[in-house]
């Protein structure tokens, strides 16, 4: 890939600002055809995504009237600068062009082509079939020379001093020519048809719409999450007691110890104390119940502030820092939502619904209801009221990221506007562009799905609902092998607060196996605290943990019997000491004999990529992973994998080694039979490179 220069981007915005006619004026030159722009979602509507050190390819259909030839560049600039980088593009294929660049700054961008006929390559085309006809071509040099006279002021202004000397030294070279054999030699070089391209005419070129792009940082693509709750933090299970942010320090270093990278806290702001929810979210609470921490507001503050029991600021921030010392980053949930108690019900009675005898209507998801929560109402009837209302929360953001906060877990953003949304994450990222939102919406695919493009930097899923071996492929083959895989990147999260899957009742076994599948499938996943102790216990038949610390403080003896976090230790240290497991959308499902077998690779692309799908012919580094989904039945698989992918034949010896054993074997072709039993081990990872 080559950039023009600084030069020539002054060149090419004087050709932008050039008196011609616009696309659609009456007597216009702008009339080469670009449709079919690859990526670009909704019209330009929304943002691709991509992650700093990624290529972006960029494919288009690029034509036009006549027989000119054409020349295109890929343009792209980030929302603070103000000129254009660019990079060639090149035709492929019928008319499709491609064109790729390098991003390098976490940032919002616009992308954009350009086309233009080029007038060089046209008349060279036809000199070069006229001279071999032997036709005279005495119109065709002076065509030639006063295209070359008229590239030098374009040169000049891009201050290229060497195209400046070579495309003088041209001109003089046929002024002293004799023949018109040595006027064609002056003007028919590679190195003048190399300026020449490089300074092109591009006053009436034509321009695509401009597309939006985000470049977000690595910890957008690739993180492991630990979710929990800093007043449930003591240390004797025998008798819990609740902990402030300081004496909740002692667990920082046992969740890095497991290899996470994100540590996540629920909502850490004053709970209101108005129809605050008992036990096992019991109506009539009892005097000593802590309350819940979404139920946010009270004379203590809102949601900049941080809850008296928990320390206060101070301790908040110092915990954070110890986070970061420990080589993780800190999340935090932002909640739009309030107690009765909370400063905004007196300040802004405005922001909430009323019932028609004037109270204000509390949170209800049927047959749930939360008399402790009071819905944000963004639907009010004053315009002003509402624009105060979104900055407020802006606001509210930007305190958070002031105290070093740059994650924030959103809950039920689906349930306020989309237009808020794609206000509020790219009016953030302008300032702070390292800032990640993730999107906890279980809701209709489609608003998930618009969630992400309106901007939300990763999304939960419906893996937690996912259970089979078929099941899993169709779902984690729409997330990255369709449109999804531009605008949607999935956090498989195994479990959380609110939601205790049923397939956990099959105990330890099914930890384990929705552990791999977790921190496998995708390259961001997460775990609510207890998961690693393999809790499972529900209330009631509900898909709800009893005893939930989002209404009672909890202590646990997190080295009981029966725990995996060996395992979850050694998951997340083959993430990150294996590359292809810190990517997504580089999942490719293999063949399998077994039902209940999900067998997939993760591998990192090896050679050149297609110039129009941007794949790669060949991958390297494979990561192998057989997963029997079933909990409860062993099964013998036969494992089929795609030996030429990644440069084996089928029938050469290669190396198996197993991930977690460190086990060398030697094999040959591609019927690997394994035995997955969820009573001993459901799992098998494993990487192939040619015998030594």
């Amino acid at each position: 890939m080559t950039t023009m220069k600084e030069t020539t981007r002054r060149v090419a915005q004087t050709a932008r600002n050039a008196r011609e006619p616009a696309a659609d004026a009456v007597g216009t030159r702008r009339n080469i055809v670009i449709e079919r722009i690859a990526p670009e979602l909704d019209g330009g509507r929304h943002p691709v995504k991509r992650v700093v050190g990624d290529q972006l390819l960029v494919t288009a259909d690029i034509f036009a009237d006549g027989h000119d030839l054409l020349d295109a560049a890929l343009l792209i600039r980030a929302d603070d600068e103000p000129d254009w980088r660019e990079a060639p593009m090149r035709p492929i294929d019928n008319d499709r062009w491609s064109g790729h660049v390098e991003l390098v700054r976490n940032r919002w961008h616009r992308y954009a082509i350009e086309a233009w006929r080029d007038a060089w390559g046209t008349w060279q085309h036809g000199l070069r079939r006229k001279v071999e006809a032997g036709v005279a071509v005495p119109v065709e040099l002076e065509e030639g020379r006063l295209l070359v006279e008229r590239a030098v002021p374009r040169a000049e202004m891009a201050e290229a001093a060497d195209d400046v000397r070579l495309l003088r030294a041209a001109l003089a070279a046929v002024k002293r020519a004799r023949s018109e054999a040595r006027r064609v030699a002056a003007l028919d070089t590679e190195d003048l048809a190399a300026a020449m391209r490089r300074h092109p005419d591009r006053a009436s070129a034509s321009r695509s719409a401009e597309l939006p792009l985000v470049v977000d940082r690595e910890r957008a693509r690739f993180g492991a999450w630990y979710e929990l709750f800093p007043r449930s933090q003591g240390p004797n299970p025998r008798q819990p007691t609740a902990t402030t942010f300081a004496e909740a320090e002692w667990r920082i270093p046992q969740v890095a110890a497991m290899g996470f990278d994100v540590l996540y806290l629920p909502p850490i702001h004053p709970i209101g104390h108005a129809f605050r929810k008992g036990r096992n979210n019991v109506l009539d609470a009892a005097a000593d119940d802590v309350g819940s921490p979404y139920a946010i507001g009270s004379a203590a503050g809102g949601h900049d502030t941080v809850a008296p029991e928990l320390g206060g600021l101070e301790a908040f921030l110092h915990f954070r820092e110890t986070v970061e010392a420990h080589g993780m980053e800190l999340a935090m949930d932002i909640a739009i939502q309030a107690s009765p108690d909370h400063p905004y019900v007196a300040e802004h009675p405005e922001w909430f619904r009323h019932s028609p005898d004037g109270s204000i209507k509390y949170a209800e998801n049927p047959p749930k209801k939360y008399q402790d929560i009071y819905p944000i109402a963004f639907d009010g009837e004053d315009p002003d009221g509402r624009e105060a209302l979104w900055r407020e929360w802006k606001r509210v953001f930007e305190v958070w990221i002031g105290r070093g906060v740059r994650i924030f877990r959103v809950d039920n953003p689906h349930t306020k506007p989309l237009p808020f949304w794609a206000w509020l994450i790219p009016a953030i990222q302008a300032e702070f562009p390292d800032v990640i939102f993730l999107s906890e919406a279980f809701t209709k695919p489609k608003m998930m799905r618009q969630l992400a493009k309106v901007g939300f930097t990763q999304s939960y899923t419906y893996f937690t609902w996912r259970e089979s071996a078929g099941e899993l492929r169709d779902y984690l083959g729409e997330l990255t092998q369709g449109e999804m895989r531009d605008y949607f990147r999935p956090n498989l999260f195994t479990n959380t607060p609110d939601i205790n899957p049923h397939h956990l009742d099959h105990g330890r076994p099914a930890f384990v196996i929705r552990s791999v599948l977790a921190a496998t499938l995708s390259s961001n996943y997460g775990i609510y605290s207890g998961w690693e102790l393999c809790e499972s216990a529900r209330l009631g038949e509900r898909e709800e943990y009893l005893d939930s610390e989002k209404y009672e403080i909890r202590a646990r003896d997190w080295d009981a019997k029966g725990h995996i976090k060996l395992l979850i230790g050694e998951l997340n240290r083959l993430r990150h000491d294996r590359p292809a497991l810190r990517r997504t959308n580089n999942l490719t499902f293999e063949a399998v004999t077994g039902e209940r077998t999900l067998f997939y690779r993760k591998a990192l692309p090896h050679g050149k990529v297609d110039p129009l799908t941007g794949f790669p012919n060949r991958w390297r580094d494979p990561v192998y992973i057989a997963v029997n989904c079933d909990p409860t039945t062993a099964e013998r698989a036969i494992l089929h994998p795609d030996l030429p992918a990644v440069g084996i034949g089928w029938d050469e010896p290669y190396e198996m080694t197993d991930l977690m054993s460190g086990a060398v074997t030697r094999a040959t072709g591609a019927d690997l039979v394994v035995d997955l039993d969820p009573a001993a081990e459901p799992f098998r990872m494993f990487t192939i490179s040619a015998a030594r």
